[in-house]
């Protein structure tokens, strides 16, 4: 077996079974049983790696194409042999504020499930395990298959959106702080928040149309029955997004706020440069005044004019500042 083929397994009647190594000659037995699937699990393989498993399964080119080369938009196409599902697991990391998302492919046709895992983001050994603890619903066949992957994909974002939001009210409380906190940097968090926020959407919106589909009737290698599955999936799908578009509006208004605060702060720190200023002017124009060598200035030749100046100036100036701080200026 390829190292890139992280598992492959035989499911007849919801459980798992022991099969041939090979997995062409696994698929030939799951299709000879007629009630057995192979799923097989891939990890980010390459082009050679790939092309063995797409010929033996006969993949669409243009599916292939896309499960390679990565970068790809949830979506559901229908080919011939098989369907092509596109899903984009998401991962937060909380300690750096940051949201990451992977890829995971999906071909499900006649008795065969593979599926291509691009990234850290995937939850497809959790949902292995679950399924095969669940024979109940793993004996609906790949359906079971793309219904639990999709289902804990959808569900991760629920609580992806969860963190995402405690992280915004920590942000809301930071902006709304009393004034005189570090705010420097805070709009250029609001602005990453916002990116995280944008990369999120980026996998949940367009997932919103395969969902539908999937949920309704009339497509190939999908089980009537799983209808009402999917239609639950598209119901939390909303949820999350929902949630994101929640997220982006507050964050918007947090945004605004700020800036809000930013000017308002600004215009303070100008009525108190503007403030200091006049204390500084007053003094300075009576000095220049008498710095003027005339013959004839007021109380020139007394001996207490020098101190009465003094006294002038600072009186002036300790009334300004009584009258700017009477006016919230100081």
């Amino acid at each position: 077996m390829p190292r890139v083929i992280v598992d492959c397994a035989i499911y007849r009647d919801g459980h798992r079974t022991e099969g041939p190594a090979d997995f062409s000659d696994a698929l030939d037995e799951a299709r000879a049983a007629g009630d057995a699937f192979v799923w097989i699990g891939l990890h980010e393989p390459t082009e050679k790696e790939f092309e063995l498993v797409a010929s033996e399964f006969a993949l669409h080119p243009l599916a292939v194409e896309d499960a390679l080369n990565a970068h790809q938009r949830p979506k559901l196409e229908v080919y011939d042999d098989s369907l092509f599902v596109v899903l984009k697991p998401v991962v937060y990391d909380d300690d750096a504020d940051t949201v990451t998302t992977g890829e995971l492919m999906l071909f499900v046709g006649d008795s065969f499930v593979v599926t291509v895992r691009h990234g850290e983001g995937s939850p497809l050994a959790s949902v292995r395990r679950r399924l095969e603890q669940d024979p109940e619903l793993l004996a609906h066949g790949p359906t079971a298959v793309l219904y639990a992957v999709s289902d804990e994909v959808v569900d991760h974002y629920i609580e992806v959106s969860g963190m995402l939001q405690a992280d915004l009210d920590d942000l809301e409380a930071e902006v709304f702080a009393p004034v005189g906190g570090d705010t420097r940097h805070t709009a250029s968090r609001i602005y990453s928040f916002k990116r995280q926020v944008v990369e999120f959407r980026r996998a949940t919106g367009p997932l919103t149309e395969p969902v539908v589909r999937l949920a309704g009737a009339g497509l190939p290698f999908v089980d009537e029955r799983a209808r009402p599955f999917f239609r639950d999936v598209g119901d939390h799908l909303t949820r999350a997004n929902e949630s994101i578009d929640g997220l982006d509006r507050l964050l918007t208004d947090i945004l605004s706020a700020h800036l809000a605060q930013m000017g308002v702060q600004q215009n303070d720190d100008m009525r108190k440069i503007s403030a200091w200023a006049a204390m500084a002017a007053v003094p300075t124009m009576v000095a220049g005044v008498y710095g003027m060598n005339f013959d004839h200035m007021p109380e020139l030749r007394q001996a207490w004019g020098y101190p009465a100046v003094l006294v002038l100036m600072a009186g002036l100036v300790f009334w300004l500042h009584r009258l700017f701080k009477r006016r919230g200026w100081l």
